[in-house]
């Protein structure tokens, strides 16, 4: 049987899976560090490990820019998607979301951060001294470009989840003006956000709250795991009691790693509307 040109490339994309690529395109990357990430400068070209949408083998952390092209409110996010420390799950919880602020004029930048329990760093990361390094230098990197982007340097916030969720929070947390002696005009740059927003965290038994704090907004779901599903009702109080604006979401019918998906048509798959009408009630949004 002789097979016409569109019939012969429908066969050989099914067969082979390799003439049309599913992967969609995203923006270019941006290194956080131009000569690499201090303690990673000698892996700082090891290429990336991709499994779908997820990624590991991360040694030379970036953000991916999600600009507005039309209606831009001056407002950016840095999104840090979760994956256990171990991966970064870039689909659900990085570029479908990412796109989504887009589309709505708020600027949306995708962080890679090292993975502190991924097997292929050996043991050479910590959340603390190299993710949380990472967290921090995307903030400041945003903030020293706002001008050139089109963003108000104070409406600038952090979106975690899950493991991404635990950066977030310590980045409110403990934050700093920036080093105004710094001949790296990024560090010169504050890496405090002015918002955060918590999606289905874990570890928030090492939250802590003090009065000032960015305000929050949490999402996550009945049937999650106590530290999530309890924890995130506990955490709620603690910015209750000191005097922290936040607003708590538990959705009865959600667990955990619900994310944002397109055309998702469940209550806790519509968060982000609910986030950006927290945001217009919070004035950082009109």
């Amino acid at each position: 049987m002789k097979l016409t040109l569109p019939a012969f490339l429908l066969a050989v994309t099914f067969t082979t899976g390799i003439l049309f690529s599913a992967e969609p395109s995203h923006p270019a990357e941006l290194p956080l560090w131009p000569n690499g990430a201090p303690g990673s400068e000698a892996r700082r070209s090891e290429a990336e490990k991709l499994d779908g949408s997820n990624v590991t083998n991360v040694h030379n952390p970036t953000i991916t820019p999600y600009l507005p092209t039309k209606d831009n409110t001056g407002l950016a996010v840095v999104i840090a998607p979760g994956g256990g420390h171990s991966k970064l799950c870039l689909g659900h919880e990085g570029y479908a979301l990412a796109e989504w602020f887009q589309e709505h004029g708020i600027a949306a930048f995708v962080l890679k951060y090292r993975l502190a329990r991924d097997k292929d760093s050996n043991g050479a990361y910590t959340i603390q001294d190299h993710a949380m390094a990472d967290t921090r230098r995307a903030l400041r990197t945003v903030r020293s470009k706002a001008q050139e982007w089109g963003i108000k340097p104070d409406k600038i916030g952090i979106i975690g989840f899950s493991a991404g969720g635990e950066l977030a929070a310590f980045s409110a947390m403990k934050s700093d003006a920036g080093d105004a002696s710094s001949a790296d005009s990024i560090e010169k740059a504050s890496s405090r956000p002015d918002f955060q927003a918590l999606i289905y965290p874990g570890t928030s038994n090492l939250f802590t709250v003090e009065k000032g704090m960015p305000p929050l907004f949490i999402a996550c779901g009945y049937g999650d795991r106590p530290d999530i599903a309890e924890g995130m009702a506990s955490l709620y109080l603690k910015y209750k009691a000191a005097g922290v604006k936040a607003e708590l979401h538990i959705y009865s019918n959600a667990g955990h790693g619900f994310g944002y998906k397109p055309g998702t048509t469940t209550a806790a798959g519509a968060w982000p509307f609910r986030f950006r009408e927290w945001l217009v009630d919070s004035g950082f949004l009109k």
